[in-house]
């Protein structure tokens, strides 16, 4: 399975009154994982937008397991949990520097026409994302 590993120094502001980051956050860096996969796979989700596609997310599940606090250093490791044709699962970890998971969660996706919001399958609509998420999937 490809696993995209993204680098994140935690910012001042993505914290709360505690010192810890906000929960919306990882919702954030998630983004930042998917996308930097995505690019590893030799795409643009822009292209995809481009081509009047576009890829809402239809459901998010998220664990805290360990804070993550002002100035840590985390890995974010996102991956294809499950890819169907026409739903995408990401997978994600938020890692601490030491190896200690800290957040873990998912992200379901289906691609849909901009304009109307019919929904349509990677597989039609981008044949080499299809077969790179296909590829993706299987064992390293």
């Amino acid at each position: 399975m490809k696993v995209n590993k993204t680098e994140i120094q935690v910012r001042y502001q993505e914290t709360d009154m505690m010192g810890v980051v906000y929960h919306a956050n990882y919702l954030v860096w998630f983004e930042i994982g998917r996308t930097s996969l995505i690019d590893e796979f030799g795409f643009k989700y822009k292209d995809m937008e481009d081509a009047g596609i576009v890829s809402p997310v239809t459901d998010v599940q998220v664990s805290f397991q360990k804070p993550v606090r002002y100035g840590d250093e985390v890995s974010i490791k996102t991956w294809i949990e499950e890819y169907t044709g026409v739903k995408t699962t990401y997978g994600y970890e938020i890692v601490h520097e030491d190896g200690t998971v800290a957040v873990t969660g998912t992200s379901d996706h289906v691609l849909v026409k901009r304009d109307t919001f019919r929904q349509t399958s990677l597989r039609k609509a981008f044949p080499a994302w299809h077969e790179a998420y296909k590829n993706a999937m299987e064992p390293s």
